[in-house]
């Protein structure tokens, strides 16, 4: 029969089965420890085989095998050096190019600086020393210069200030109208040609009489003073252009007769050469405030009669015009040149 346990026995029983466990977790501990302890082993061998028999196969190779080691190491180095080079060359390339475009830059600029200058000297040519006093004559009907003035200094005949002038049987333009437009035209190919330009009037609303345009010619500076003007007659068959100057035995001007008349023989020969005007000639006047008020060489340039109808409708034509002050600069031209020869 069995032994029966009692009471004190139980104790006993459940520490052996503690013990028992224990034992067994600590040998599971010790043969994990164990495995790994082997497969860090295998491990560590099987590199030092490889390593060894990489040796081996680096020794087993041929001087020709090491050569193409060798050459392939250097091959890569060698592309790794161009590599770096190329790239040293291109950053190079773009510094160069960058500093090009800003010369170029430089370049341009100081080309289009030139142009600039180049196109002011064009547009303001230097001066050649002279200065042209032009008048346009007359002006405005609503300009009352029903006042009078001396027609010379000291003369006791007194004459209306200024008028407003003749005007165009087939056109019917007014003169004072026709010779502003001539006298802005001419003040522009005067400048072109280098010479400094008074105005007497610029519009048709100025007051200033005849004596004041020719005191303000001299002070002004003018060397010369060409008053613009065009004829009329009663006679529509009468054509032409002429020249008004003082007579040397003018009382106020006829110390200036000899230099009025060879200006006004330079600009009516031009003049009607060029514009195709027939030429009625240089004729003296000594009854024209305007003349006998100058200091300066003075003519009166009648362009021809607008009571004509060739020379009415020729003088409003802007091609026959543009010739018009082409012959008058071209006299003025040709008086300043004798001048100086």
């Amino acid at each position: 029969m069995k032994k029966k346990l009692n009471r004190r026995d139980l104790p006993m029983t459940g520490i052996l089965t503690v013990v028992v466990v224990l034992l067994m977790l600590v040998l599971a501990l010790l043969v994990t420890g164990y495995r790994r302890i082997y497969d860090r082993g295998q491990n560590a061998a099987a590199t030092s085989e490889l390593q060894t028999d990489v040796e081996e196969r680096e020794d087993s190779l041929g001087q020709t095998d090491t050569e193409k080691v060798k050459l392939t190491k250097a091959a890569a180095i060698e592309e790794t050096e161009t590599t770096t080079e190329t790239e040293t060359e291109s950053e190079t390339e773009t510094v160069i190019v960058l500093g090009k475009d800003e010369s170029e830059t430089d370049t341009d600029t100081d080309a289009e600086n030139d142009a600039e200058t180049d196109s002011e000297m064009e547009t303001e040519p230097e001066t050649n020393g002279y200065t042209v006093a032009v008048d346009p004559g007359h002006q405005g009907s609503w300009v009352d210069m029903t006042d009078t003035e001396p027609n010379g200094p000291g003369s006791s005949e007194m004459k209306a200030k200024s008028t407003t002038g003749t005007q165009g049987s087939y056109t019917g333009i007014p003169e004072y109208e026709l010779n502003l437009e001539i006298s802005l035209l001419l003040r522009t190919e005067l400048e072109e040609r280098g010479y400094e330009v008074i105005l007497t009037r610029e519009d048709n609303d100025t007051a200033i009489s005849n004596a004041e345009r020719a005191t303000l010619a001299y002070e002004e500076g003018g060397d010369i003073y060409v008053r613009i003007h065009a004829n009329g007659s009663d006679n529509s068959g009468a054509n032409g252009a002429l020249g008004m100057v003082p007579s040397p035995s003018n009382p106020y001007v006829g110390d200036l007769s000899e230099e009025s008349y060879r200006l006004a023989e330079c600009i009516l020969k031009a003049y009607c050469s060029t514009a195709g005007f027939e030429s009625l000639g240089v004729q003296y006047y000594d009854n024209m405030t305007g003349i006998n008020w100058s200091k300066i060489p003075v003519m009166i340039l009648e362009m021809g009669f607008m009571t004509n109808e060739s020379d009415d409708l020729r003088m409003a034509d802007p091609d026959v015009q543009d010739l018009m002050v082409q012959g008058i600069a071209d006299g003025i031209d040709a008086y300043f040149e004798e001048m100086e020869s």
